[in-house]
């Protein structure tokens, strides 16, 4: 299902706040709101990977597996 244009541009819209926030409680250095993001998004990756490993894979059906395989970059 195609999403409808209202949701594109309202979502669009969203998007363009937040990020004008992250820069704006980084001081305004869009360099370091994109650490501070970054920062954040590995800190959501570890936790993600830790409530995989507490879920048991029989419960899972063995779905988290691939889930949990992340490129590294180099």
């Amino acid at each position: 299902m195609a999403p409808c244009p209202e949701q594109t541009v309202s979502s669009a819209d969203d998007l363009e706040v937040a990020a004008d926030q992250a820069i704006v409680a980084c001081g305004g250095d869009a360099r370091e709101a994109v650490k501070a993001l970054l920062i954040a998004l590995d800190f959501l990756e570890v936790e993600a990977a830790e409530l995989r490993a507490a879920v048991s894979k029989g419960y899972s059906r063995g779905r988290h597996a691939a889930l949990g395989q992340r490129k590294e970059i180099e």
